[in-house]
């Protein structure tokens, strides 16, 4: 197979609903949280629905260089999961020659790791989404629940604040019911919480930090909701059922099943543009027709049958 049509890469063949089935066809799949967790994924994901209708795989990058994928299958579940991939590459040289190496990927794009529910990214060993984003998996780090007899449910979590709100932490914590605690010396923290435009600088607290194996958890903004997110993500308290997106997909399917048990249409609620083509493309998989409807941050997607 040579994967010219509408790009000239696996990705570009994946997230093509008229081609996807050439390589297996997508399917969305919720997974549990414990799953979720493991994968470091969300918790709705797009899965391979079927094998290949081809085994090879040839990515045309230019008129004498080629990259070749030998299984289609375990490329395009690499893909999905967030993976690296090490594809043959081959080129012809000035003489003529064909040159053979293994080649190394820089993962998936930001954009197919968006679409297939992935955590966005990954930059000096840190797992990145779209709000928070922390130096290991997101299971290394939970604070255990109490047992003591003062009704708490949860020992107090120490956090080492490094560039944030103080107020707006302790206002997330009071919103959660959860206990969190500052302290200044990083011997006695659970937990150092920053930026992203502090940890990019790499300070010599966070690289002391790194050293003693602290996790670090940094925001992309300084906001009470992020933060929230981050506290129900330590405390165990069902985060990936707080997600939006995954809301979003949920609304979605349920969507997709009342038009297909009879109902004539369905407006979903606002959404940005990343979840509104994950929804159109869900509605394409289910023979269902989409648009769109309204102005940001209105805009929304309405979901109907086909028209015949």
């Amino acid at each position: 197979l040579i994967g010219t049509a509408h790009g000239n890469t696996l990705e570009n063949l994946i997230m093509n609903p008229t081609l996807s089935d050439l390589v297996g066809g997508l399917e969305s799949v919720t997974l549990s949280d414990e799953e979720a967790r493991r994968r470091g994924t969300r918790k709705t994901v797009l899965e391979r629905r079927a094998p290949p209708t081809f085994d090879v795989l040839i990515e045309i990058q230019e008129r004498q260089r080629m990259v070749l994928h030998q299984d289609v299958g375990s490329a395009v579940d690499g893909l999905l999961r967030g993976w690296k991939l090490k594809p043959e590459l081959r080129q012809v040289d000035e003489s003529g020659a064909i040159q053979h190496e293994l080649k190394d990927t820089q993962g998936p794009s930001e954009q197919f790791s968006r679409s297939a529910g992935l955590r966005q990214g990954t930059a000096r060993g840190l797992n990145i989404d779209s709000e928070t984003f922390h130096r290991r998996d997101r299971s290394a780090t939970r604070i255990p629940e109490a047992n003591g007899t003062n009704g708490a449910r949860h020992q107090t979590l120490r956090v080492f604040p490094f560039g944030i709100g103080q107020n707006k932490l302790r206002a997330a914590s009071r919103n959660l019911n959860v206990p969190v605690s500052f302290v200044t010396d990083l011997n006695h923290a659970d937990v150092v919480v920053t930026l992203r435009n502090h940890y990019r600088t790499q300070s010599h607290v966070l690289s002391l930090s790194e050293r003693a194996d602290i996790p670090v958890y940094v925001l992309r903004n300084n906001t009470a909701s992020q933060m929230e997110r981050m506290l129900v993500d330590l405390f165990h308290l069902g985060s990936t059922d707080l997600d939006p997106y995954d809301a979003a997909i949920r609304e979605t399917q349920a969507a997709i099943r009342k038009v297909g048990a009879g109902l004539d249409n369905i407006e979903l609620s606002p959404q940005p543009s990343v979840v509104r083509d994950q929804q159109h493309q869900l509605a394409r998989a289910a023979n269902l027709a989409s648009n769109s409807l309204g102005r940001e941050p209105h805009r929304r997607v309405k979901i109907f049958r086909q028209r015949t």
